[in-house]
């Protein structure tokens, strides 16, 4: 399993939202992302993280690679506050009880 992590700053985030919306619109059946996660900061104004999990480094390439993500990954540094910071982490432990 493979998880980016994506720490980012908006106070446009209705426009991303729509952004996002019409991307999972417009991929569904074709994205590699298996599962989202947005989050929002309790604690800093605008502050947002957005945790997204994918089978393997390969298939989140192969999503990474289509031109609708790379729009939208375009769109959503237009509307951040500031610089956004990947984490890209590959999954060596996963525990549940």
């Amino acid at each position: 399993m493979f998880i980016q992590v994506i720490d980012f700053h908006t106070s446009r985030f209705d426009e991303g939202k729509s952004a996002v919306d019409e991307y999972r619109s417009s991929t569904k059946g074709r994205r590699t992302a298996k599962r989202g996660i947005l989050t929002k900061d309790r604690d800093e104004d605008n502050h947002y993280v957005n945790i997204v999990f994918f089978d393997s480094f390969e298939e989140a390439m192969k999503n990474s690679e289509m031109p609708e993500t790379q729009k939208l990954a375009q769109t959503l540094a237009g509307l951040s506050d500031g610089e956004t910071r990947f984490l890209n982490l590959e999954v060596v432990m996963d525990e549940q009880d």
